[in-house]
């Protein structure tokens, strides 16, 4: 089985989380199938210094920053037919809500990217799973949006710590037309109908322990979908 997994750049502030992107490469592995990494020939909305939080007067590709975490071997999404994947996973990080949508500046409301949108639909449209990682919903949510699909995702619960503001998140998804849920890094997410698994991962305060059960749990529900 190949799965594709769908990167945004490369670092948690202004692309794909690296360790949710290294952990779903490492439990796709442990299962026995193949992984192939995934993304977009366009620049990211801006660079983060991950030391200071600041950001940085330059310049990056998310292609050429993913290909840092894929160690080179990365593919264009415009490259990529549903044909090519078995499942597609999305890992966490700031990129899925300033790169691959603008959520981070408009919430709900913020665009996503055509080509995102476009890929999404077409593995739901011929019913290829999805697993999105941490905020990765609001990329499922925003590419749903409008049709007929009304998934149900997660991006954590209010009930325990959390570094964001998990109702918020929520009822934004709820705008979207989605259903939100409320789940702990202790559980995952199965939208059966629609062939979704979401994880909360580092929505959550959480141990990088923590954050490998969440994602390998993510992994073989969404095995189990294909």
């Amino acid at each position: 089985m190949k799965i594709g997994i769908l990167l945004s750049g490369c670092g948690v502030y202004d692309g794909a989380e690296i360790q949710e992107a290294v952990l779903t490469m490492l439990a796709i592995k442990e299962s026995g199938h193949d992984y192939v990494c995934i993304s977009i020939d366009k620049p990211q909305h801006h660079v983060i210094n991950h030391l200071t939080g600041d950001e940085m007067n330059e310049s990056r590709n998310m292609l050429t920053e993913a290909a840092r975490i894929a160690r080179g071997d990365v593919k264009d999404i415009m490259k990529v037919d549903p044909a090519d994947i078995d499942a597609l996973v999305i890992p966490g990080g700031f990129g899925s809500a300033k790169n691959f949508t603008k959520w981070a500046f408009a919430g709900p409301d913020g665009e996503i990217l055509p080509e995102v949108k476009l890929f999404i639909v077409n593995l739901v449209n011929v019913g290829k799973p999805i697993c999105a990682l941490c905020v990765s919903p609001v990329v499922i949510a925003k590419a749903l949006e409008g049709s007929t699909v009304h998934a149900s995702l997660t991006l954590g619960t209010d009930k325990e710590s959390s570094p964001y503001d998990i109702p918020a998140f929520a009822a934004g998804l709820e705008k979207t037309g989605a259903k939100a849920s409320m789940k702990t890094i202790r559980e995952v997410l199965v939208d059966t109908q629609n062939k979704i698994v979401t994880a909360p991962c580092y929505m959550m305060d959480a141990t990088i322990v923590e954050i490998r059960n969440n994602i390998k749990a993510a992994l073989a529900e969404m095995i189990m979908l294909v």
